[in-house]
C-alpha cells in the first residue's frame, strides 16, 4: 500500500509520501537511542508536566486534527473528535496518576533477611509501536502516554493510509516541549518493519492490527528475544437475555456495531439473542439500524461514514454475498450506497450459521450477524468457539447470569448491560487470538518497564556465617 492521504468518502487521492530510506531509518533509530540515554534520567514530574502540556496542545488543535482524521479514514467528524478528547483525557491521566505509579514497591523485607527491599519499575528503552488507522490518534496514545511517562523512548510506524496523523503526533510531542527525538514518527511501509525491530536499539514492541501482523511482528521478536504486546482481532459477542432492557440493549447494540463505521477491533459483531425475546429484539435492533444517516462524515447530521479503503468495503461484500449464497437472511441494509467513495449500508444479517464466513470471521464494517439461542449456556458456549476473545457483552437483570457470564465467558473484558470500550483506568487487552498484554491503567505502563528486584542487606559486621551459607544454597 502506497503511503498516502485518500479521502474514502470521495476516493481521491489528496497527498502521497515517500517512505524514508535505509539510511533515514537508521539516522532515526541512532536519535531514538542516544535520547533515550538522557530521557531516561528526567524525573516522572517533569514527564507530567509534558503530558499536561501534549494534551493543551491536543485541545488547542482539536478541530483541526478532527478533520484530519476525517479526511483520511472517513470517521465521522464527531467521533473524530470524540477521540481527541479522549487522548487528551488519557494524557493527562498519567500525568496526575503517572508519579505515583512509578513510585518504588516495597516488600516483606525481614522476610527476605534484608534492611531494604522494594521494587522499581524502570523504562527499557526504544519501543517500536506499530499502529493501524482505525483510531490513528488514540490507538497510538494507549501506547504513547504510558510508555513516555515511564521514561521509554517511541518510534512509530503508523497504518499508510493515516500519514499526515502520524506525522502530527510527532509534532504535538514536540510542540509539548519533550526533549528532541523522544517520539518520532517513521514513514515506512510494513516490509520495513522487521529491520527496525531486529535493531539492537530496539528493545520491544506493541502492534494493534491483524492477526497476520501480529504473527510477523511476535516471530521477529521472538527471534530476536524482545518483549511484545500485541492486541489483535475480535469479534465480540453481544448477548442479550429475556430480562434485558430491550429498547436500550438495540440502542446501544446498534452503536456497538456500527461506531467507527463498523471499523473497531472491540465492535460487537456476534449477536446471541434468546429465543423468548428474539423476534422482539430483532426488530428493535433492525429499525434502529436502518434509520442510521449514512452519508459524507463531515456533515454533523451523519451517524455512519464510508470504509477506510476500497478493499475493505470489497471484503464486506464478500462476506455478505457467501452468507446470503448460504441461506443468511438479510433484515436490513445489505449493498454499497450509490455515491462516491467507500460507503456500506448498516446490515444486519439473521439465520447465520457455522459455514458462513461471517460466523468465523472478523467483518471490519457495519454488519450485524444475530443468532437465536436457547439458553445463556447456549450462548456462552457459542461465543467461547471462536478464535478471538477481546471484548464481550452481556445484557441481563439477573444476578446468577451476570456472574456466570463473567467467570465463563472467554474475553479479556467483559462487559454488563454496556458496550466494551476502553478508558484509561481500566486495562484493554484480549485473550487467545485476540492477542496478549494489556494496554492502559498502570498494568499497561508495566508492560514496558524492568521490574527490578532490589535487596539492601544489613552491614558486614552484622551478617552471620548463617545468611551466607542460606544464601549459598539458593
Amino acid at each position: 500500500m502506497a503511503i498516502a492521504t485518500v479521502n474514502p468518502a470521495t476516493g481521491e487521492t489528496l497527498q502521497t509520501f515517500e517512505p524514508l530510506s535505509d539510511e533515514a531509518v537508521e539516522e532515526r533509530i541512532a536519535r531514538a537511542a542516544a535520547a533515550f540515554d538522557s530521557y531516561r534520567l528526567t524525573t516522572p514530574q517533569q514527564r507530567a508536566v509534558w503530558l499536561r502540556a501534549a494534551a493543551d496542545v491536543l485541545d488547542a488543535d482539536a478541530k483541526s486534527v478532527a478533520e484530519l482524521m476525517t479526511t483520511e479514514m472517513g470517521k465521522t467528524l464527531a467521533s473524530a473528535q470524540a477521540e481527541v478528547g479522549k487522548c487528551a483525557k488519557a494524557l493527562r491521566y498519567y500525568a496526575e496518576h503517572g508519579e505515583q505509579m512509578l513510585q518504588p514497591q516495597p516488600a516483606d523485607a525481614q522476610a527476605v533477611g534484608a534492611v531494604e527491599a522494594y521494587v522499581v519499575h524502570q523504562p527499557l528503552g526504544v519501543v517500536l509501536a506499530v499502529m493501524p488507522w482505525n483510531f490513528p490518534l488514540w490507538q497510538v496514545m494507549r501506547f504513547a502516554a504510558p510508555a513516555l511517562m515511564a521514561g521509554n523512548v517511541g518510534l512509530l510506524k503508523h497504518a499508510s493510509n493515516v500519514p499526515q496523523t502520524a506525522l502530527y503526533l510527532e509534532e504535538l510531542f514536540r510542540k509539548a516541549g519533550f526533549p528532541d527525538d523522544v517520539f518520532q514518527t517513521l514513514l515506512i511501509g510494513s516490509g520495513a518493519v522487521e529491520r527496525v525491530l531486529r535493531d539492537d536499539r530496539v528493545v520491544a514492541a506493541t502492534l494493534t492490527g491483524s492477526n497476520a501482523a501480529g504473527q510477523a511482528v511476535a516471530t521477529v521478536a521472538g527471534d530476536a528475544l524482545k518483549k511484545t504486546v500485541l492486541e489483535l482481532g475480535g469479534s465480540d459477542p453481544f448477548i442479550v437475555m429475556p430480562s434485558a432492557d430491550l429498547d436500550r440493549a438495540a440502542e446501544v447494540a446498534v452503536t456497538a456495531r456500527c461506531q467507527n463505521n463498523g471499523q473497531s477491533c472491540i465492535a460487537a459483531k456476534r449477536f446471541f439473542v434468546h429465543a423468548d425475546v428474539a423476534e422482539e429484539f430483532t426488530r428493535l435492533f433492525a429499525e434502529k439500524m436502518a434509520a442510521l444517516t449514512v452519508g459524507d462524515p463531515m456533515d454533523e447530521g451523519t451517524k455512519v461514514g464510508p470504509l477506510a479503503t476500497e478493499s475493505g468495503r470489497e471484503d464486506v461484500e464478500r462476506y455478505m454475498a457467501d452468507a446470503v449464497e448460504k441461506g443468511a437472511t438479510v433484515v436490513t441494509g445489505g449493498k454499497r450506497v450509490d455515491r462516491p467513495g467507500w460507503f456500506y449500508e448498516p446490515t444486519l444479517v439473521t439465520e447465520v450459521t457455522p459455514e458462513m464466513g461471517i460466523w468465523s470471521e472478523e467483518v471490519f464494517g457495519p454488519v450485524a450477524a444475530l443468532h437465536t439461542v436457547a439458553d445463556l449456556d447456549e450462548a456462552i458456549r457459542l461465543a467461547n468457539e471462536h478464535v478471538y476473545g477481546l471484548g464481550s457483552n452481556l445484557w441481563s437483570e439477573d444476578q446468577g447470569e451476570r456472574l456466570r457470564f463473567i467467570r465463563d465467558i472467554q474475553s479479556g473484558m467483559a462487559f454488563v448491560n454496556g458496550m466494551t470500550t476502553s478508558y484509561p483506568e481500566l486495562p484493554f487487552g484480549g485473550v487467545k487470538q485476540s492477542g496478549y498484554g494489556r494496554e492502559l491503567t498502570e498494568v499497561g505502563m508495566y508492560e514496558f518497564c524492568n521490574a527490578k528486584t532490589v535487596w539492601i542487606g544489613p552491614p558486614s559486621s552484622q551478617q552471620g556465617e548463617g545468611d551466607t551459607a542460606a544464601a549459598a544454597s539458593e
